[in-house]
């Protein structure tokens, strides 16, 4: 019985691992429960659209710049988990101070301290997960993090659609959907903090930042090259939404085009967390790098296929909803490998500074993208897609060049 066991239950999906993505699922309901209203409750306060795009542009700033931080320092402490517990904490209780703000500068404080404490967490808490799981695993362990992620992310916007519904002024009403979203944030840290064990480590002797920058190994820069060459073109995903939403709008009217815009948008997220745990699974046996390239050489046909939705008009939902599903795909492979590939260039006393770098490559990325891309919409909508598509196409092919001699051979 005791080996029959052991074979339903893979080795690699422990305690540990479970706790890790219970957490993120939970952290991910809060916060995206928050970002789903959160337009709404800074419109209701009378706050114009620019100050929204300060609030969001300003906490993705400070989440990527802290990774790169935190991560650096993380690497000469022997516990990390603290930090991650207060990191998850600093995430939950973020949505209380939104939840009693009045005005522009409160929103954009609690938004910046939420994100704070998701930059500390982010690269101490990938690089825990590298080292709780054997090295032939990693990949199916981020995917099955990446999938508990992402189920949070499509419950959370429909929770808040949910809570919409109560009676209320607009303004009580999103600040209420606020208040309840601090209830799974908070418990996302609670659970971290029991479930969660951390392996005893060494820390690595005490480095300057430029030293330890200097130590990286030249095949992880290379990776990190194509890692930010795909990022520069790899917009945010909700700008599929709008998209949709004005491609659709002459044939289904303003209201209803939004409603099916969001409603895509929640099958991206499915069609993410199903293809998570598989293209881990996948790279595990190919390995991480190559599959992570093939992904990124799938990506390419997605902004393709925005660019000739514009061009030709397209006002039918199915192709729309491909170009919705291919995204999801696509993101479910990039997520999860980048952070299982990453684990692989360093030794374990340097992967807290690599998975720092990780994260700001790519929210460096993530500003000059949707920045690019806006601006060339504006002039032509085809025009900023077919950007994104050459600068993904560049990254792709500069991670084919860097994942070949890293080919690992499937294992017996």
């Amino acid at each position: 019985m005791r080996s029959d066991r052991s074979r339903e239950t893979p080795p690699w999906l422990s305690r540990t691992v479970w706790g890790m993505a219970v957490t993120s699922l939970l952290s991910d309901l809060g916060h995206e429960t928050e970002s789903t209203v959160l337009p709404t409750f800074m419109a209701a306060l009378g706050l114009p659209p620019a100050a929204l795009g300060v609030v969001e542009g300003v906490a993705d700033a400070t989440a990527s710049f802290v990774k790169l931080g935190a991560g650096w320092y993380s690497d000469h402490i022997a516990n990390r988990k603290v930090a991650v517990v207060l990191g998850y904490l600093a995430t939950g209780l973020s949505s209380g101070i939104l939840a009693m703000a009045n005005g522009f500068a409160p929103i954009l404080a609690g938004k910046a301290f939420g994100w704070f404490g998701r930059g500390v967490r982010s690269p101490l808490r990938n690089a825990m997960l590298t080292d709780a799981v054997p090295e032939q695993a990693r990949g199916r362990a981020f995917g099955f993090h990446r999938f508990g992620d992402t189920v949070g992310a499509i419950l959370g916007p429909a929770a808040a659609v949910g809570l919409l519904a109560s009676a209320g002024s607009l303004l009580q009403t999103t600040r209420r959907v606020l208040w309840w979203s601090l209830v799974p944030g908070v418990l996302a840290a609670v659970v971290f903090a029991i479930f969660v064990a951390e392996r005893g480590r060494k820390p690595s002797p005490q480095r300057s930042f430029p030293h330890a920058l200097g130590q990286m190994p030249p095949a992880f820069r290379r990776y990190l090259l194509g890692v930010g060459l795909f990022g520069a073109g790899d917009y945010a995903h909700t700008m599929l939404i709008l998209a949709a939403t004005q491609l659709l709008t002459p044939s289904w009217g303003p209201m209803r085009a939004a409603e099916i815009g969001g409603s895509l948008y929640v099958l991206h997220n499915v069609v993410y967390a199903a293809a998570a745990w598989p293209a881990g699974a996948m790279a595990d046996r190919l390995g991480h790098q190559r599959v992570l390239a093939w992904g990124y050489t799938l990506s390419v046909a997605v902004p393709l296929s925005v660019a000739a939705w514009f061009h030709w008009h397209v006002a039918s939902v199915l192709p729309i909803a491909a170009s919705f599903c291919g995204a999801g795909l696509v993101n479910g492979v990039q997520d999860t490998l980048e952070n299982a590939a990453t684990g692989a260039f360093v030794p374990k006393e340097r992967r807290g500074l690599a998975f720092g770098l990780l994260g700001a490559t790519n929210g460096v990325g993530d500003l000059v993208s949707s920045a690019i891309v806006g601006a060339l919409w504006t002039a032509y909508p085809a025009l900023g897609f077919g950007w994104a598509a050459l600068l993904m196409a560049l990254g792709a092919a500069v991670m084919r060049r860097s994942a070949t001699p890293g080919f690992r051979r499937p294992r017996p």
